[in-house]
């Protein structure tokens, strides 16, 4: 007789549950992903106007080879899905005070570019960079690549050294302090700094272990996807469906069943439906809220300081810039007074460090000949309540100001093509919390290193992946937190 397959439901499309949905069709099951929205890839979605091409959020890529074992782990070729290729420079940096620098893929030439434009020792430059490789190799099998939920992971060689080596991982010592220490130079500082908006966090608040977030960058490499970090979404979900995996679109689900302390499936317009294992690929504030009002959900992780979130203005170019690569940052001239308004005023300030992000530098057919297709972000705070449009007004002028200043063009006269996301928006799209991109901010010990666990304590087969849990937001800690489950599901 032919045994039956047990059966796994994913609640949402994003990064996390797709990569959920496959490992666990490889472990056996029979996966399906219901999907509020019309389509898959949470915030790795597609934003199409005009003749322009945009990623709704994240943008760059690094870690490639925990997408790899995705695929590798299934026996198949990567290459016959995606394809990306090493970036260099990484970032290309505008100040103020008229510095321009370009952080190259290569350490040294980084290092030299650094004490060239700002009189920054290199060998400054160099020992940073070495001292986070040392806390990510450290730290990386407690913090990342395991639960840090389960007592087994700090019974190892490697959780031991860590203890061991607490005070160069950094907890105790916040991320700007440590990085004043380190170097001279206040534009070196800064840059450093903004590693902890990589997880919407304050640096001046944040533990200086978070430095860890910018060694994939420098000691590992920054990539790019051919066809922009849309693509990761779309090849997983070619995968998936590959594996048997079976979506449902426009299917919100409406709550989360619970019998005896387990979960036993969901409910979807009023429809019970069965399943062995539920993952909520759902923001977790959210999942406890709507999908299961009658649990008790954990107290730290309701209330705990959100996030920050984001302003994006999808701008089509109409001009090419020389000076701009794929990535660029033109910084504050006040660094701390920008995050103070961020994290304690809840508001933007006047002079926020601008992102762009031109994925036309590397794929041609994202905007039209002799056009740019610009992701312009500022961070700011996730809703609070704030009259957004008034704030979206504001900034608006005070980034084209800033931009204008910097490239020496009217920048506003350039824009041909706009479409705009903010707290609200994102929340209304992706249901984030509060439009918080990154769940819980890291600006103390705990919300930095003990998140959500990828399980329930109360509640058997019932699992949490994605960016608002274990091991935390971005593209890399997403997969690994499929990784995780697939580890934790029998």
């Amino acid at each position: 007789m032919k045994k039956v397959k047990q059966r796994a439901i994913i609640i949402g499309s994003g990064v996390g549950g797709l990569a959920t949905a496959v490992r666990l069709a490889r472990k056996g099951y029979a996966v399906t992903v219901y999907e509020a929205n019309a389509s898959y890839g949470g915030k790795a979605t597609k934003i199409e106007q005009d003749g322009f091409f945009w990623g709704f959020g994240p943008s760059l890529f690094t870690f490639p080879e925990l997408l790899d074992e995705v695929f590798t782990d299934c026996g198949k070729n990567p290459a016959d899905y995606y394809k990306y290729h090493r970036i260099d420079p990484i970032c290309n940096y505008f100040y103020e005070d008229g510095t321009r620098l370009s952080a190259y893929a290569d350490r040294e030439k980084f290092a030299n570019e650094l004490e060239l434009k700002t009189g920054e020792p290199r060998k400054n430059v160099l020992q940073h960079l070495q001292q986070i490789a040392k806390v990510y190799h450290l730290t990386k099998s407690i913090f990342l690549f395991n639960s840090v939920h389960r007592l087994k992971t700090y019974l190892t060689r490697n959780a031991l050294k860590a203890l061991f080596n607490i005070k160069m991982i950094g907890i105790n010592k916040k991320m700007n302090a440590a990085n004043e220490a380190q170097f001279k130079d206040p534009r070196v500082v800064q840059l450093f700094n903004r590693y902890a908006t990589y997880n919407g966090s304050d640096p001046y608040l944040a533990p200086s272990t978070l430095n860890v977030i910018a060694h994939p960058e420098y000691n590992q490499g920054g990539y790019f996807l051919d066809g922009g970090m849309p693509d990761l979404s779309r090849s997983l979900y070619q995968l998936a469906t590959e594996l048997g995996v079976q979506f449902q679109f426009n299917s919100l689900v409406q709550k989360i069943l619970v019998e005896n302390k387990q979960s036993t499936g969901v409910v979807i317009n009023g429809e019970t439906i069965k399943a062995d294992v539920v993952v909520s690929n759902m923001d977790v504030v959210y999942t406890y809220q709507k999908l299961m009002p009658e649990q008790k959900a954990p107290k730290k992780i309701i209330e705990h300081p959100k996030s920050t979130s984001a302003l994006i203005f999808y701008w089509g170019i109409k001009k090419e810039f020389p000076e701009l690569d794929l990535h660029n940052i033109f910084f504050s001239a006040n660094y701390a007074e920008e995050f103070r308004h961020l994290t304690q005023l809840k508001t933007i300030y006047t002079d926020p460090t601008v992102y762009v992000f031109a994925s036309k530098k590397y794929q041609p057919k994202h905007a039209p000949d002799g056009c740019e297709n610009w992701f312009t972000l500022i961070n700011v705070p996730h809703d609070a309540g704030q009259n957004w449009n008034e704030l979206i007004k504001e900034a608006r002028k005070n980034i084209i100001a800033k931009l204008s200043r910097a490239l020496g063009v009217n920048v506003e006269s350039l824009i041909v093509s706009e479409t705009i996301n903010y707290p609200k928006t994102i929340e209304q799209k992706t249901l984030s919390y509060l439009g918080a991109l990154y769940g819980s901010a890291s600006n103390d010990k705990y919300s930095a290193f003990l998140r959500h666990p990828n399980f329930s304590p109360t509640i058997k087969n019932l699992y949490f992946c994605g960016g608002s849990v274990h091991p935390g937001g971005g593209v890399p800690l997403c997969l690994l937190s499929a990784k995780i489950i697939e580890g934790l599901v029998e």
